[in-house]
Order: C-alpha cells, then sequence, then structure tokens
C-alpha cells in the first residue's frame, strides 16, 4: 500500500497569524459620527402650575416630507435659516412678533437681557436625513456665533477659548433652547 503525502502544516498557524495581523494592521476602522447633544433631565412627572408659552417666543421651524423648509410659516432656503434664527434670539429692535426678554444679572457679564426664545423644530417622516442635519447645524451655528460674538465683546476672545466660568456666562446670557419635536407626516402621506 502506498502511503498518500501530507501537507505540511506546521506553518499554517504562523501564515494565519501573519494575515491576521496584515489585515488589522491595513484596515480602517470608520467611526460613527454624530451630533454632541446634552439631553435635559427628566421633568417631574406632576408639573404643576407650568406657564404658558407664548406663540411670539416660538421660532418655528418644519422640514416637510420634499425637504422643503418652512420657518414661521414662510418657505425659506437653508442659507438664509441662520440670519433669520439670530435675529429672532436677539430681537435687536424689540419687536413685538419677537421673543421676550428678561434683564437677568450674570455673573462676570453684568446685566444682560436674556430671551425667552425657544425653536422649535420638526420634520416630516419623509424628510432626508442630510437636509434635517443641514437645517439642526445651521440653528447650533447661529446660536455659536452669538455666543461668540458676546465673548469677544466680554472678554476680548472667542467662546472656545474662554474658560470655563466664562463659557459658563456666555451660556447663561445665549441659551440654546432647541426643541426636537418627534417626526409626523406633515404634507400628506408618502
Amino acid at each position: 500500500m502506498r502511503k498518500t503525502p501530507e501537507i505540511p502544516s506546521a506553518s499554517m498557524a504562523d501564515i494565519a497569524f501573519m494575515l491576521l495581523i496584515f489585515f488589522l494592521v491595513a484596515t480602517t476602522m470608520d467611526v460613527d459620527s454624530g451630533l454632541e447633544r446634552v439631553l435635559p433631565q427628566m421633568p417631574p412627572e406632576v408639573q404643576e402650575d407650568t406657564p404658558p408659552i407664548k406663540e411670539r417666543n416660538v421660532f418655528s421651524v418644519l422640514l416637510d416630507q420634499y425637504d422643503r423648509l418652512m420657518v414661521e410659516g414662510e418657505i425659506m432656503r437653508v442659507e438664509d435659516l441662520r440670519d433669520k434664527t439670530k435675529e429672532f434670539m436677539t430681537n435687536p429692535r424689540s419687536l413685538e412678533t419677537l421673543p421676550e426678554t428678561k434683564m437677568t444679572e450674570i455673573p462676570l457679564i453684568g446685566n444682560v437681557e436674556v430671551t425667552r426664545g425657544i425653536i422649535s423644530l420638526r420634520n416630516d417622516h419623509g424628510t432626508q436625513y442630510g437636509m434635517y442635519i443641514a437645517v439642526q447645524n445651521e440653528l447650533v451655528a447661529a446660536i455659536n456665533e452669538l455666543r461668540n460674538d458676546l465673548s469677544t465683546q466680554k472678554f476680548g476672545k472667542n467662546y472656545a477659548n474662554c474658560s470655563s466660568e466664562q463659557q459658563e456666562a456666555i451660556r447663561a446670557a445665549i441659551p440654546s433652547r432647541i426643541s426636537e419635536a418627534e417626526p409626523k407626516t406633515v404634507g400628506g402621506k408618502k
């Protein structure tokens, strides 16, 4: 009887190990990125005496299923949203149609008129994710620009370069109140 030759397997484990190392080193891993958000604390189950929110204090931003942007009931381009948001949050001419402000004493800054404005962002179930992120980026950028302007005016430097106490004061003066409502079907069935 004739013996069948065997394949030498002594170095197979070494070759498999070398291939594993090669693929681990040569492969790039995608890192998930997202939006940096701090979620608010859960409200108590029973809220008593919650004051009603005045319509003038709400900045309504709506995205429909066709990715059309509607701000305060008017169709708008995403490129114009930042300026409109900044105008709403600052109410520079004290208009009755823009949000109320409250004079507040803030440490390191002094007396500042703080807006009572809330930005309400709502989208349709059919809204494209990219469009939603573009709108949200414009809203956040508007708040960040206002904070940069105030920190430059009060501390002579950008918001990012301020100390944590200075940043806290700036956040108190220019709060970021963006309410993201649950998606719903806005413009009809899809």
